[in-house]
């Protein structure tokens, strides 16, 4: 079944075409439904992306949008499933579905805080637990958060941008001393 096929079948209208591939809005009670019907056709999950219009000029919609990458290999189409969502809202997961899901929401629950109701295993993937918020969101204070990682490594906001105007290295290294191979600008 073509990607349009399956637009007509979810009843739903093909809301935007970026570079010709198909997209439909959904809202987040349909995605469920339409995932398992898309399966059902042959499609597969390649990709869940989230998106945060906070600073886009001119976006009057809901403030988050999270977008489901499908792809059929015998018809070579794709199909892109959109959840608009505000704040605070939450997306029924697709994992019962696709289990390959998992980790891409994760992903997406990492960096922009967007949650996944029924998810099995929502937790951080890429940002150490101590990190507080969710780095791609548009308010999230960029720069600002000392981090140490779990191997001992240690990144100084304040340090980092010294390095940047060649006052200082910058990032530190293990323990916060400074890093093997690099020199001072100094």
């Amino acid at each position: 079944m073509s990607a349009v096929a399956l637009i007509q079948a979810l009843g739903s209208k093909l809301i935007d075409q970026p570079q010709g591939y198909p997209a439909v809005a959904l809202n987040p009670a349909q995605l469920p439904d339409a995932a398992r019907l898309a399966k059902e056709h042959g499609f597969m999950i390649m990709d869940v992306f989230g998106i945060d219009w906070l600073t886009y000029p001119g976006h009057r919609g809901k403030r988050f949008t999270v977008s489901y990458n499908l792809y059929h290999l015998e018809t070579n189409s794709r199909l892109f499933l959109r959840v608009a969502l505000n704040d605070g809202e939450t997306v029924p997961s697709v994992t019962g579905v696709w289990p390959g899901a998992n980790f891409l929401e994760r992903e997406v629950y990492d960096m922009f805080g967007i949650k996944f109701s029924g998810h099995p295993d929502l937790r951080k993937l890429l940002t150490p637990d101590e990190l507080d918020g969710h780095p791609l969101r548009k308010d999230f204070p960029l720069g600002e958060t000392p981090t140490l990682f779990n191997e001992g490594r240690f990144l100084d906001p304040t340090a980092f941008r010294a390095g940047l105007i060649g006052k200082d290295v910058g990032l530190t290294g293990f323990r916060g001393g400074a890093r093997k191979g690099v020199k001072s600008r100094d």
